[in-house]
């Protein structure tokens, strides 16, 4: 069965305003059955909430909290560049459903799991993932501006992050899709109790959305 029939899936860019307006845009225009987005629980309350924990804080919840840490500084650095802080989209999407009446899903995986696979990557991926972090794709950040489409350039970024970080590329990513596609897969299954046409809005950061969509279209019975 085809469910990418039954789920539209919006690709965004997490720090840009435009992929904001898009999905505000979408989901007003697709009135769909339901609104899944890129989250799991505990990234729901903590974007909703504003709570951000610091870095002595971070320190106190171990390895993981200091991974956590350096991702979400490194998310704010992209949002200030391009006018948005991380998660807008995301916060957009729940405002719009909220609005119109609209049921909300959390399709994504734990936090907390995702956390513990990327403390298990190799080591030779978690000490160029430092190193880089700060050397190799910060600096590409400062020439956005210069960019006729900065969507562009993150799946540039995309390319590269697989080709030099294979395991977290498979963790991150390729994992993750099959998680949240399945999870889709169930919402419609679901839908079909209240409606013959149900519609899901799917909001998904843009290096998700192919391959959530190429799952969605196989044999996923």
């Amino acid at each position: 069965m085809n469910y990418l029939r039954y789920v539209k899936v919006i690709g965004t860019m997490h720090v840009s305003p435009l992929s904001r307006e898009e999905v505000v845009s979408a989901i007003k225009k697709e009135r769909p059955t339901a609104v899944a987005v890129e989250l799991d629980p505990l990234r729901f309350h903590s974007l909703l909430s504003g709570e951000k924990a610091d870095f002595v804080t971070s320190l106190k919840l171990g390895r993981g909290g200091l991974v956590g840490y350096l991702l979400t500084k490194f998310e704010e650095v992209l949002g200030k560049e391009f006018g948005m802080e991380p998660g807008g989209e995301m916060i957009a999407a729940v405002k719009a459903a909220r609005e119109m009446g609209i049921p909300l899903y959390l399709i994504d995986e734990d936090i907390r799991t995702i956390l513990a696979k990327i403390l298990a990557a190799p080591r030779r991926e978690k000490l160029l993932l430092l190193l880089e972090g700060f050397s190799v794709f910060l600096p590409l950040v400062g020439g956005a501006e210069t960019l006729a489409n900065p969507m562009d350039d993150y799946r540039w970024m995309t390319l590269e992050f697989r080709r030099r970080y294979p395991y977290l590329y498979r963790v991150l990513v390729e994992e993750r899709n099959a998680i949240m596609a399945r999870n889709l897969v169930s919402i419609v299954r679901n839908l079909f109790a209240v409606t013959r046409k149900p519609k899901v809005v799917a909001v998904v950061g843009l290096g998700h959305r192919e391959g959530i969509e190429r799952l969605l279209n196989s044999a996923f019975d």
